[in-house]
């Protein structure tokens, strides 16, 4: 710390980690780089598979790819930095490298809360109206919703990024967390928080609250139509087509509401640690797992694909 104005100022934080343990430290080592490289290779894989296979070039397989590449993304922010923590006994980020930690972490879950809601939608319409699909989910207005769904991440992520390291901290620098968050950060300032709080809790609150409600209403219609089809081929033909996305959403929507929608005294410090760690490095590891053990295309294409390798 540097001192300035006779107030001191932070320049570097010191991450708690995970566990203190020092016979763990290994172990966990070992466990988040097996994680890290599951979900670099499921992520990777599924985006080269898809863009390989052209029976899978559909509205769906696009955005699936589109997600997959955030999920990538959202692990390499933080699961790199935790891994390297094992190892070192001072777990030290730069004052920089914690708010670039922070606006990545921050648009890559923005932009897979989007996303997320942008794949019920496209669900919907071809469980409910397929004989429109082709013109509704047209490539230009794929494209315009992927972009969309990236510039209003990068924007909720600006702006939490500055809000948050617009304050002074000055109390400690010590983060009691594994990765720089808001809620550990703001609890470091000596600066009045109330507002910047509450910009938090509209913001992301909106933004969760308007994904989710397109999620429920897509999926409410596509649970009218499907059971409005008579045989239980067909309706079973149609659930199958949105299992995965269900699968996907439920799991990380339930974290999300319990790790940030709870009051502050209710869950001890370690617990949302775990939560962190679930919908950090775990749900970016389960997704592409999720998705192909669920989806015939998808094994259909990998089958195929190991067949042309073994040719080869």
């Amino acid at each position: 710390m540097a001192s300035m104005e006779n107030r001191t100022y932070v320049n570097e934080f010191i991450l708690l980690g995970l566990t203190d343990a020092t016979e763990v430290q290994v172990p966990f080592f070992i466990l988040f780089t097996l994680i890290y490289l599951i979900t670099l290779v499921g992520n990777l894989g599924m985006i080269a598979l898809i863009s390989c296979d052209s029976r899978l070039h559909t509205p769906m397989y696009f955005f699936l790819s589109n997600l997959s590449l955030v999920d990538f993304g959202y692990s390499s922010v933080i699961t790199p930095k935790v891994m390297t923590g094992f190892l070192q006994e001072n777990k030290v980020i730069s004052y920089n490298g914690c708010a670039a930690q922070l606006f990545f972490f921050v648009a890559f879950g923005s932009i897979e809360n989007y996303l997320l809601a942008i794949m019920a939608y496209d669900r919907h319409a071809a469980v409910c109206r397929p004989l429109h699909y082709t013109t509704i989910m047209t490539s230009s207005v794929c494209a315009g919703l992927a972009i969309g769904s990236y510039i209003c991440g990068f924007l909720h992520s600006t702006i939490h990024t500055i809000d948050t390291f617009s304050l002074s901290f000055c109390r400690s620098n010590v983060i009691h967390h594994f990765f720089c968050d808001i809620p550990p950060l703001l609890a470091l300032s000596c600066s009045d928080t109330h507002m910047i709080q509450w910009v938090v809790f509209i913001i992301g609150g909106f933004s969760v609250f308007c994904a989710l409600l397109v999620i429920m209403m897509s999926y409410l219609f596509i649970f009218i139509t499907i059971l409005s089809i008579h045989s239980a081929e067909g309706r079973q033909k149609a659930f199958s087509t949105c299992a995965s996305h269900l699968s996907a959403v439920c799991i990380l929507y339930g974290t999300i509401i319990f790790m940030y929608f709870h009051p502050n005294s209710s869950h001890h410090i370690n617990i949302d640690k775990m939560v962190s760690v679930f919908y950090t490095m775990v749900i970016p590891m389960l997704n592409p797992v999720v998705y192909s053990l669920r989806n015939k295309e998808v094994k259909n294409a990998f089958r195929k694909a190991m067949r042309g390798q073994r040719v080869s």
